[in-house]
């Protein structure tokens, strides 16, 4: 058991997952913007995304401990630290994974100036919270916690493997205010979830009526696994099989699901921007290929009651744990069903409020920035960001204070100060270039942990190829 423990840490601290996009978040040039934002202001007429090339999103983190807390002290035994690091870790701390890949993004300027944009995305969400009480169980069994209820609830988990199709329209409405929103059809390729989980499990001395010291209870017990797209995938051989019936599902063959995105920017005046945006309102509807299995159930067990006086020559031993696991069975019975079940996509909140200044961007010779259509804008911005996102436990929020410079015509970039569940300390750095109609981005996020990836708990990056046209 401890060295599954062991395992599942190792795998905690090395790919958990973040969705904060706070980088890209307001940078006009890039117009992937309009995926965290459909209400931002829009420079180009036209853009096509390079095919798989135009959005690659991969972060990484963990918000309770590092890589290096657990192996970057060769003095102490491991086991010591593992130990220690259970203790300080809550049922609160999560690991979460987010990757996107984009597979096509366009977008054109209509006759009306309506900003139209669409495409299609491949994504992965999941997150895990960290079940300390079971850890704890795990790592130091029940001798020494005697009448200790561990939390069964504490068990949180969901995933989501799915093809996002989205299309959205971009108005500025007057002089000050620029709306927009986007449709989204969710195709999942595969789902489970695991949440609202509920039950103990203590371990009591026995009463004078007890076979046994020790009695051992699970109380009131009411826990749940929910899958789509998992039950198929038993009867295939071979990851080639596996793969083609996955992939298959992205083009409409999974369950599917709708949502919208809502977004809008507004000039307070004619140096300060407020933006907003609420990502990925909607659900998926899961109704083929689901399995699901639940367990509600109390249960004591007194132990194994062993047969005296010894067996004679001959005699075979009593199936003692074959008989306890049968008796397990039949008092704890896990029910498999089949039952339709709606699962809500994590909703998205992001705010920011901007201050320009700077030298003027009116399109002059002496001036060395591009004017986003109908801004009062500067080549420098500075500013705050807000970002939530709804998970099982509660939203997970991060602060972001930003400073945006154009320092060319085809260059800008942009440095972020974030503080967040994985660190207080995480700095960001995004540039984009236009290059002809070439548009290019690299963002980094948490660059102080690159001077030692074993200690960061975050590490981001994104990037991207459009090929764009500015408007005149």
């Amino acid at each position: 058991m401890r060295n599954l423990l062991q395992l599942l840490i190792v795998l905690w601290i090395s790919f958990a997952i973040s969705q904060n996009k706070q980088v890209l978040y307001g940078m006009t040039d890039i117009p992937q913007n309009l995926l965290l934002n459909p209400g931002s202001k829009i420079p180009q007429k036209m853009h096509v995304g390079v095919p798989f090339l135009s959005q690659i999103h991969v972060n990484g983190g963990s918000s309770g401990l590092s890589a290096h807390d657990i192996l970057g002290n060769s003095n102490e035994d491991i086991n010591t630290v593992i130990r220690n690091k259970i203790f300080e870790l809550s049922d609160r701390d999560f690991f979460s994974a987010t990757q996107q890949l984009e597979v096509i993004n366009f977008g054109w300027l209509a006759k009306n100036k309506i900003y139209f944009s669409g495409g299609l995305y491949e994504e992965l969400d999941f997150i895990l919270y960290f079940p300390r009480d079971l850890a704890i169980l795990a790592w130091e069994g029940n001798r020494d916690y005697l009448n200790y209820e561990f939390d069964l609830g504490e068990v949180s988990t969901a995933g989501d493997l799915l093809s996002v199709y989205h299309f959205g329209a971009n108005k500025q409405i007057n002089d000050k205010l620029t709306f927009g929103v986007r449709a989204k059809l969710y195709s999942s390729m595969l789902s489970y979830k695991s949440t609202n989980n509920r039950g103990t499990f203590v371990t009591t001395l026995g009463d004078e009526d007890s076979p046994n010291i020790y009695e051992h209870k699970l109380q009131n017990v009411d826990m749940s696994v929910e899958t789509s797209g998992l039950a198929s995938l038993q009867d295939l051989n071979g990851s080639a099989e596996i793969g083609k019936k996955i992939i298959g599902r992205a083009f409409f063959r999974g369950n599917l699901g709708l949502g919208v995105d809502i977004g809008a920017t507004y000039d307070i005046t004619n140096n300060i921007t407020a933006s907003a945006s609420i990502l990925d309102l909607g659900a998926i509807f899961h109704t083929k290929d689901v399995e699901s299995y639940a367990v509600s159930s109390d249960y004591t067990l007194d132990g194994i009651e062993l047969l005296f006086p010894p067996l004679l020559d001959g005699e075979s031993t009593p199936p003692y744990f074959d008989d306890l696991e049968d008796e397990f069975e039949n008092e704890v019975p896990i029910d498999t069903l089949y039952n339709s079940y709606t699962q809500f996509r994590p909703t998205k909140i992001n705010a920011s409020l901007a201050y320009s200044f700077g030298r003027s961007i009116d399109g002059s010779d002496d001036c060395n920035c591009k004017k986003p259509d109908g801004a009062t804008a500067r080549n420098q911005q500075a500013g705050i960001q807000y970002y939530s996102i709804f998970r099982p436990k509660g939203p997970q929020v991060a602060g972001t204070l930003f400073y945006t410079r154009r320092f060319t015509n085809f260059l800008a970039v942009k440095a972020t100060y974030t503080v967040d569940s994985f660190s207080a300390t995480n700095i960001g750095l995004g540039i984009v270039a236009d290059i002809g109609m070439v548009n290019f981005y690299l963002a980094a996020d948490n660059l102080l942990g690159y001077q030692n990836l074993a200690k960061a708990k975050s590490v981001s990056l994104q990037l991207g190829f459009n090929i764009k046209i500015d408007r005149e």
